[in-house]
Parts: structure tokens; sequence; C-alpha cells
């Protein structure tokens, strides 16, 4: 994440952004929670985090709260690992599923977007990556935000569970608004993308 964030500074540098609003969906919300930390908020109007990982996802001694246990970690891991094409199919289905209960919420057409998406990503950065969402602790960046701030998360998140992500961020971050999609799976911006946008313009008006 300290990578990730350091890209995101070199952009706005190069492209001198301000007043900028930094929307992080799912682990890019802990790019945003990161680069607050490291580099301020000079360049920042606001803050996003949608359905977004923060705090932090692995549970551990230190982190009961944590929604992502060890071994279910492993088993994505070895899923991935062993056939990206199954894993991609069946994560998609996930994502935009109540709870990752398999009542797909997008068209099929939508679903296979995402599984496209998905394989543009190199094998080793999606590992590595899914290293990094799950241990990568983000307790620490939250209190650095200061801007106005946005927490949208769906109550059926089976991918980045609310109560263990977007609930305690919004805790975390006491300034903060919180907009709760009832229903919503992991990728409420497809699903429930009328609302999600709503929401979003509404704040970036603020």
């Amino acid at each position: 994440y300290n990578a990730l964030s350091e890209d995101l500074q070199g952009i706005l540098e190069a492209l001198d952004l301000r007043d900028v609003t930094l929307v992080g969906f799912s682990m890019g919300g802990g790019e945003v929670a990161r680069y607050v930390s490291v580099y301020g908020e000079e360049r920042i109007h606001s803050v996003v985090f949608a359905a977004a990982i923060p705090p932090m996802l692995m549970k551990l001694p230190g982190n009961p709260e944590g929604p992502l246990d060890a071994t279910k970690a492993a088993g994505m891991t070895a899923n991935l690992t062993l056939d990206s094409d199954a894993f991609y199919d069946q994560f998609t289905k996930d994502f935009f599923s109540p709870n990752a209960d398999g009542h797909i919420l997008v068209t099929e057409e939508q679903r296979q977007e995402a599984v496209a998406l998905s394989h543009q990503a190199s094998k080793v950065a999606a590992l590595e990556a899914m290293q990094s969402f799950g241990i990568t602790d983000f307790r620490e960046d939250l209190p650095h935000i200061t801007v106005p701030t946005l927490v949208i998360h769906g109550d059926a998140d089976g991918i980045v569970p609310f109560e263990g992500s977007g609930q305690r961020t919004h805790a975390a971050i006491p300034h903060s608004e919180l907009h709760v999609v009832k229903g919503g799976p992991h990728g409420i911006n497809v699903s429930h993308a009328d609302e999600f946008n709503q929401v979003l313009l509404e704040f970036l008006k603020k």
C-alpha cells in the first residue's frame, strides 16, 4: 500500500491536481487511508470509502473484529493459485450477491465484464494484492483524515462485511457521513448504481 499511495501521489503531482476527492472502492479504500496518512491533505478536498476494506480485514488476536479469518484467506489464495478462471468466476458471483448467497443482482453481461477486468491482472499481481488487502492494518492511518468523508457500504456485503469494515471506519472517523445500502452486496456501484451515484454526487456537491 505504500507503493500504491506513492503512485497516486505521483499522478496528483504530475497533473498538479488539487481540491481532489479520492474515491476508494474495496481495496482502493486502503490506498486512500494510506495516502492521507503519508502525504497529508494538501491536495485533497474530501475522501470516500466505498465498500472499503479499512480498518483491517484479517481477524487476529490484536484485531478480533476483523471479518476475514486466516482459514478463509488461505483458501482464497489456494483457489486463485490453482485455477484463476474458476476463482474469478466464483468471486464475481459472490461480489454481486447479497451475503455471497449466489443470488446475483447484476446482469450476466455485467458480471462477465468484471471477470474480464479481473483477468487483466497477472496472477502474481493478483496474489500480492490479495495478501495486501487481507493483512494490511489501516487503524493508525484513519485518524489522520480530517477532510469531509463519506463511508458507503452494503449491509449484505459478503466479501468485505460491513460490520467489520465500513461500520468501524465510520466510528474511527467521527466526522464521517455513513450511508448503508440496504441489501447491497460488495459491488454496490453496479448492483445499486442509481443509489450509489446519487449519494456520491450529493456528497461531491459539498
